[in-house]
């Protein structure tokens, strides 16, 4: 991401809890809003993929070594969010943990690697288990490795 989109006005999700929480998360400059139901979350800018737009949503994740993982759980529907199709067009990202901003890329995990941190994200947020039992779509999962 460009330091010209950094500049730009970021669109927030549509989801009114979720746009109210990275308002505090941002303007508070990352000290309010990094939790959401007892986990830790970071905020993610990403370009929309059809509209160009900077967009941003506030999400949980967990670690594996210095990478941050994101869950594409969708509260365990049968479609994807939004964002991961977006990153999966765009996977120059911009991300915030607390205080500390940073370029990012997306990338999602193979199976395989999907499988050993599995136990890891579930542990952090134990619902991820249920929402892969409730769908027959197959959860991603994605790396947020720093650029």
């Amino acid at each position: 991401m460009t330091e010209e989109r950094r500049e730009e006005a970021v669109r927030l999700s549509p989801s009114g809890w979720v746009a109210k929480q990275a308002e505090l998360y941002e303007s508070s400059g990352g000290t309010k809003g990094t939790t959401q139901l007892g986990v830790d979350c970071l905020l993610l800018d990403y370009v929309g993929r059809r509209s160009g737009a900077l967009r941003r949503t506030v999400l949980m994740y967990g670690r594996d070594g210095e990478d941050y993982l994101i869950v594409g759980s969708n509260g365990g529907s049968d479609s994807h969010p939004l964002w991961y199709l977006n990153l999966l067009a765009g996977p120059e990202v911009e991300v915030r943990v607390r205080t500390e901003r940073f370029p990012a890329l997306a990338e999602p995990l193979s199976p395989e690697e999907k499988e050993r941190v599995w136990p890891h994200l579930v542990e952090v947020f134990p619902r991820y288990a249920e929402y892969r039992a409730k769908t027959s779509r197959e959860i991603p999962v994605v790396r947020l490795r720093r650029r």
